[in-house]
């Protein structure tokens, strides 16, 4: 999503809430040079009816961020509790009721030439409007790069590492060169990996397959996120295991998951339909459980959100029904 942003918006930088014109870094910073930083990415969703901002798995994207910052030895001063209560908060000054994306940044903040690092940290959290990632209510159509997924011998692909990401832009260049909307990138060993910025779910006889964590791709909060919906609100088996190339163009049904697109169909792969090339009926169904859950209207995931405003009264859904529930 392409946009413009206010420079008067609120952050989290240097311990203090600022706007956005003054957060600045200076351009020999370390992590500017040599991608040594990690972020992470956190939703939260507008639920009209209730009149609130759900946060969505907050403090457990928090606790992925503090395991992937020692990767660097970033140190982050902060609880995962405590990260969370300040982007609530964030939220809150910004006087945000829209669909919001959030980006903390921890990265290594000397300011000099030379690649080694030192204990120089900073941390930064901003939280955006933002709608669609990418515009897939009927379906992407998407290429398969000939750039490889990094190893996890070379970057870990579990963490988002801020220099490995160019390895999703050169994917992710390369495809859109050539007229598709995403990339699905291909390990060392010739399988299937996931796409540019997105786990991977395909649809064959009825079964979710899904590559395992092993297989370089990021250890998604979005990804187990579906794979406990798939399991208890759709009652499917789930099969995590390495994905050959050629699957693709015979599956069923194929999605992208991910923080920023949530579930994205994929109707086509390299000009190819994927099923009937249409949106697949069991990806439907778990775009709309997802949703559900998401904006607060199934009981079982409240435990996932975290309302921004208190909550007054939300609306849930139970066995198909929308039933307006006073919440202490």
């Amino acid at each position: 999503m392409k946009s413009e942003i206010d420079p008067n918006l609120i952050v989290y930088f240097d311990e203090q809430y600022v706007p956005l014109r003054e957060a600045r870094v200076g351009i020999l910073t370390h992590a500017l040079h040599y991608g040594t930083g990690v972020f992470e990415g956190i939703r939260a969703h507008w639920e009209e009816v209730a009149q609130e901002l759900y946060i969505f798995r907050c403090q457990e994207h928090y606790e992925r961020w503090q395991h992937n910052c020692s990767y660097l030895r970033i140190r982050v001063p902060h609880t995962a509790e405590e990260l969370t209560s300040i982007t609530a908060e964030l939220m809150r000054r910004n006087g945000l009721r829209t669909n919001v994306y959030v980006r903390p940044l921890a990265y290594k903040c000397a300011e000099r030439v030379g690649v080694s690092t030192d204990d120089q940290d900073a941390f930064a959290i901003i939280a955006l409007p933002f709608g669609e990632y990418l515009h897939s209510e009927n379906g992407v159509h998407a290429g398969v790069s000939s750039w490889r997924r990094i190893e996890d011998n070379a970057i870990p692909a579990r963490a988002k590492i801020c220099g490995a990401y160019a390895n999703s832009a050169l994917a992710s260049d390369e495809v859109r060169q050539c007229g598709f909307d995403e990339a699905i990138l291909i390990n060392e060993n010739g399988q299937v990996a996931e796409g540019a910025t997105c786990n991977l779910f395909m649809v064959r006889k009825g079964k979710l397959i899904t590559p395992s964590i092993t297989e370089n791709v990021l250890e998604g909060i979005t990804r187990d996120s579906i794979i406990e919906l798939a399991q208890k609100e759709l009652g499917l088996h789930i099969v995590e295991r390495p994905i050959d190339r050629s699957e693709l163009y015979v599956c069923d049904e194929l999605f992208l998951t991910g923080t920023a697109v949530g579930i994205a169909p994929v109707t086509h792969v390299d000009h190819r339909p994927v099923g009937g090339g249409v949106v697949g009926v069991i990806t439907d169904r778990l775009r709309h459980v997802y949703f559900e859950a998401a904006h607060g209207h199934l009981i079982a995931y409240r435990k996932w959100l975290l309302p921004v405003y208190g909550e007054r009264r939300p609306a849930e859904r139970v066995a198909g029904k929308t039933m307006e529930t006073s919440v202490a």
